[in-house]
C-alpha cells in the first residue's frame, strides 16, 4: 500500500517518518557505528525509496486521507505582523548629557504637562566642581592674556626704538664718511701741501743768504760763525722741506686710505647694525604676539569649558518644549537587542543620548512593524492595513503603508544576520483616542482582495518540477492535476486556472513527485561505473573506506551542474520498468544495509 509522508525526523541516528493520515510510524534505525551516514543522505534515501514505492501507479488511494472541498468565495491575501503604537509626531527629550549621570527626580509616566515644567533632574554635583575649577583657570588665563598684551606692546615700543638708534647710527656714520672725503681730507692734503711750499720758499732764501754770506766771507766781511750759521739755516730748511713731503706722502698713502677704509667700514657696519636690528625687532614683535595670541586661545578655551560646563550643568534639568502626555522611551521602545534597558526610575543610571521620554504633539499614531523579506515583493507604499491592539479586544483600526525602509534593520541583522526584516510605518487614521505609546498590535497589510475566486489550502499545492500540482480525488483515488496559481496569505492560495469549486484535492501530497528530480540524480549516480573493491583497497587505507551512501555523497558533490542534468533528464527519459527495476535495487541495497546493522 502506498505511504503518504508528511514528517520526516531524525535523532540520535535514528531516522523517523510518520505518516499524516494516522498510519503506523515507520521507523528505521541504524544502530552500528560505522553505518550511520549524514542526516541528509538517510532522508533522501528513504524519500527515494517511499517515491518509487508509489511511483508504481499513477494515482494515490484515497483511504483515510485528509482532504479539502474547493471553495469559491471572497479571499484577502494580506501580510500580518506585529508591531508597536508610536505617536505620529512627537518630541523626543534625549539625556545630553556626557558620560553617564543618574537620575534625581523624575516626573510620573503619563502626566499631563505644560510647556516649561520640570520632567527630569540628573545628578550635578561633578559638574558643579568642575566649574570651580574652570572659573579658576578663566581668571588665571585671562592674567596672563593681558600680561601678553601689555607685554607686546613693550617689545613693539622698544623695537621701535632700537631701530631708531640704528638709523641715527647709519646717518652718523654716512655724515662722517661724507665729511672726510668732502671736507677734512681735502683741507689736511692743503694744509700738507701748503707746508711744503713754505719750505720750499724757506729753503730758496736760506741758500740765497748762505750764498751771499759765502762772498762776503770770501772778503772777510763776516765771520766764519757766521757763514756756519747760514750754512745750518740753509741745511735746516732743506730737512723741513723733506720733512713736509715725507709727511704729505704718508698721508696719501698711510693716513688717507685708513681713515677712508675706517669710516666706509663705520657705514657698513651701521648698517648691518641697522638690519640685525629691524630683524630682532620684528622677531621680537612676532614672538610677542605669538604669546599673547597663544595666551588668548588659552583664554578663550577655558571660557569654552567654562561655558560648555554651564551648558552640561543646565542640561541636567530637561523641562518640556509643549504641552504634552509624559511616555517614558522605555516603555515606548520595543523589544529588540537594546530593549532590555531597565526602567526609567529614580536613581538609575543613564548614558549620553539616551531616549527618556517622548512627548506626544499631536493624537495621529502609527505602527511601527517589521516586515520580513520574503513579503516584501508584496508589500508597498499605499496599501490599506488593518490594525488590532492586543490592549483593546474587539476593536479594529484603519490604516496605509506610509514608509518602507530601504534597508533591512540592522539591530536585527546584528542579532541574526540570516534575518533581514524592514522597519515599516503604518499610518492609522482617525485620532487615537484609545491608543497610547508602546502598545503591542499585529497590522494585517491588505494585498489583494478578491470578491469571487477559486482557493484551497497551501500546502494542498505542491510542484513537479516547475509546474505547481495537486491531487484531485477521482473516485477512491488521487490524480495530479496541474494548476495555475496566484498570490497566497500563507493559510489559502489563489487558482487562477485548473480547478473548479466543489472538487476535493488531498491535503498531503505525495512526496516522491515533489522530489523526483533529486531522487533522479541520487540514483543515476548509484549506476555510474565504480572502480572495484580490490582497487578501492589498493587506492586507500582500510580506515578510509566508507559505506556506500557516504561513497555517493562524495562523487555527487565532485558532480559539475552539466552531469547533473544530464541525469535528470535520463530518468525522466525512463520507462516504468526502468523505474521500477531501479526502485527494486535500492530496495534490494536498503535491505542488505539494514541486516548488517543488526
Amino acid at each position: 500500500m502506498a505511504v503518504a509522508a508528511s514528517a520526516i525526523g531524525i535523532s540520535n541516528g535514528k531516522l523517523i517518518m510518520e505518516n499524516t493520515a494516522g498510519l503506523d510510524t515507520i521507523k528505521t534505525r541504524f544502530f552500528r557505528p560505522k553505518f550511520l551516514v549524514p542526516a541528509g543522505i538517510v532522508l533522501l534515501i528513504v524519500i527515494a525509496v517511499v517515491a518509487f514505492d508509489r511511483s508504481g501507479s499513477k494515482a494515490v488511494s484515497a483511504e483515510d486521507m485528509p482532504t479539502f472541498v474547493v471553495k469559491r468565495g471572497p479571499l484577502r491575501i494580506s501580510v500580518t505582523e506585529s508591531g508597536t503604537i508610536q505617536a505620529r509626531e512627537q518630541i523626543i527629550l534625549k539625556n545630553e548629557v556626557e558620560g553617564r549621570t543618574t537620575i534625581l527626580s523624575l516626573v510620573e509616566e503619563g502626566t499631563r504637562v505644560k510647556k516649561g515644567d520640570l520632567l527630569v533632574e540628573l545628578d550635578a554635583s561633578a559638574l558643579l566642581d568642575e566649574r570651580v575649577d574652570h572659573e579658576i583657570k578663566v581668571q588665571n588665563n585671562e592674567a596672563a592674556f593681558v600680561g601678553a598684551r601689555e607685554n607686546l606692546a613693550v617689545v613693539e615700543n622698544q623695537a621701535k626704538s632700537d631701530v631708531d638708534k640704528a638709523e641715527l647710527a647709519l646717518d652718523f656714520a654716512g655724515q662722517d664718511l661724507k665729511k672726510y672725503v668732502e671736507g677734512e681730507y681735502l683741507n689736511q692734503r692743503k694744509e700738507m701741501e701748503s707746508q711744503i711750499t713754505l719750505a720750499n720758499e724757506e729753503l730758496q732764501t736760506a741758500e740765497e743768504k748762505l750764498k751771499w754770506s759765502k762772498k762776503l766771507f770770501e772778503k772777510e766781511y763776516i765771520s766764519q760763525t757766521e757763514l756756519q750759521i747760514d750754512e745750518l739755516a740753509s741745511h735746516k730748511k732743506k730737512l723741513d722741506l723733506e720733512l713736509a713731503e715725507n709727511n704729505l706722502r704718508l698721508f696719501e698713502d698711510f693716513t688717507h686710505p685708513r681713515k677712508l677704509a675706517e669710516l666706509e667700514s663705520d657705514v657698513s657696519q651701521s648698517e648691518m647694525a641697522l638690519e640685525r636690528t629691524n630683524r630682532k625687532a620684528k622677531a621680537d614683535v612676532v614672538q610677542a604676539e605669538a604669546e599673547l595670541k597663544a595666551k588668548e586661545s588659552e583664554f578663550e578655551r577655558q571660557k569654552d569649558k567654562l561655558k560648555k560646563n554651564e551648558e552640561q550643568i543646565a542640561k541636567t534639568k530637561i523641562y518640556a518644549p509643549a504641552d504634552g502626555l509624559v511616555i517614558y522611551a522605555t516603555s515606548a521602545k520595543s523589544r529588540g537587542w537594546r530593549g532590555n534597558d531597565e526602567p526609567l526610575v529614580e536613581g538609575r543610571e543613564v548614558r549620553e543620548q539616551e531616549e527618556l521620554i517622548y512627548l506626544p504633539t499631536a493624537s495621529a499614531v502609527k505602527a511601527e512593524v517589521k516586515v520580513h523579506e520574503t513579503s516584501l515583493q508584496k508589500v508597498k507604499r499605499g496599501l490599506p492595513v488593518i490594525v488590532t491592539v492586543d490592549a483593546l479586544p474587539g476593536k479594529t483600526f484603519t490604516g496605509y503603508v506610509e514608509k518602507i525602509a530601504p534597508l533591512p534593520d540592522a539591530q536585527m541583522v546584528w542579532m541574526n544576520p540570516d534575518l533581514k526584516v524592514y522597519n515599516t510605518e503604518v499610518y492609522l487614521e482617525g485620532e487615537g483616542d484609545y491608543l497610547r505609546t508602546g502598545m503591542s498590535c499585529k497590522a494585517e497589510i491588505i494585498i489583494e482582495k478578491y470578491d469571487d475566486v477559486i482557493y484551497i489550502p497551501v500546502q494542498a499545492v505542491l510542484r513537479i518540477g516547475a509546474e505547481p500540482t495537486v491531487y484531485v480525488q477521482s473516485s477512491r483515488e488521487f490524480e495530479p492535476r496541474k494548476v495555475k496559481i496566484g498570490l497566497d496569505n500563507n493559510r489559502m492560495i489563489r487558482i487562477v486556472e485548473g480547478l473548479q469549486a466543489g472538487e476535493v484535492v488531498l491535503l498531503t501530497p505525495p512526496l516522491a513527485p515533489a522530489t523526483v528530480e533529486q531522487q533522479a540524480v541520487d540514483m543515476a549516480v548509484s549506476e555510474r561505473k565504480k572502480p572495484d573493491t580490490e582497487e578501492i583497497e589498493q587506492e586507500r587505507p582500510k580506515s578510509e573506506t566508507l559505506p556506500a551512501p557516504e561513497q555517493m555523497q562524495r562523487r555527487f558533490e565532485n558532480m559539475s551542474e552539466e552531469e547533473r542534468a544530464k541525469m535528470r533528464e535520463r530518468f525522466e527519459n525512463m520507462s516504468d520498468e526502468e523505474k521500477e527495476k531501479m526502485r527494486k535495487q535500492w530496495e534490494g541495497r536498503r535491505q542488505r544495509r539494514a541486516g548488517e546493522g543488526k
